[in-house]
């Protein structure tokens, strides 16, 4: 089936249905707005470059070197991103509130068996990081995109958030990390790393003491 490709914000997405992500997002006021800047601006202009040159037919060697260091800056950013989250101690609004936990995980298991399988997710104080295989196809037989599903659950918690917390504005982060998931191997380590952030944040000894994680 034919990927998807947009962009949405400042970074460049990849999307095909049938396909496993790992996405992290975070609250509105988790991160600065520039401080990723500079990764943001490389990635577009690696991702452009890709594009053009493909465009030209130019050999796979130079194609595939591009695509080396949009894949390392990519890495960077990643990195960069969750150490400014675990830096990060105050935001408006606490994630690990039990009515809060109850609101997100309902938003994730909504699209549950018909669009999407969860395989796992944390809820941290500040953001969230989920791994999930979409399906192909809906039960009305339309392509299942990752900017669809995250739009949803994100518009839905929002609103619940809101609602609960008798507030108004905005919630998360308008761009979300996605990273595709390869193959099983890449599986397995995605839902490590995504149980294990409370215990490397000192939270608990064991994912399973914290409220926020889930594993199917």
């Amino acid at each position: 089936m034919k990927k998807k490709e947009y962009y949405k914000h400042r970074l460049p997405h990849f999307q095909q249905p049938g396909q496993a992500y790992f996405v992290t997002w975070s609250l509105s006021d988790a991160i600065p707005r520039k401080a990723l800047m500079r990764y943001s601006k490389k990635l577009e202009q690696l991702k452009n470059q890709i594009i053009f040159q493909e465009k030209q037919h130019s050999t796979r060697q130079i194609i595939n070197k591009l695509k080396s260091e949009y894949s390392s800056t990519k890495g960077k950013y990643l990195k960069a991103y969750n150490n400014l989250l675990h830096t990060k101690k105050m935001t408006s609004i606490d994630l690990m509130s039990p009515r809060i936990i109850e609101i997100l995980k309902e938003s994730f298991h909504f699209w549950e068996q018909q669009k999407l399988e969860n395989f796992a997710y944390c809820i941290m104080p500040n953001h969230i990081h989920w791994v999930f295989g979409l399906y192909e196809k809906d039960q009305d037989n339309a392509p299942v995109y990752l900017q669809d599903i995250l739009y949803s659950v994100k518009r839905f918690s929002a609103n619940k958030i809101n609602k609960h917390l008798k507030r108004r504005g905005t919630v998360w982060q308008k761009e979300s990390f996605d990273t595709t998931i390869r193959d099983n191997n890449h599986l397995y380590y995605a839902i490590k790393y995504t149980l294990n952030n409370p215990v490397k944040a000192r939270f608990v000894k064991d994912w399973k003491d914290w409220p926020g994680c889930w594993c199917f």
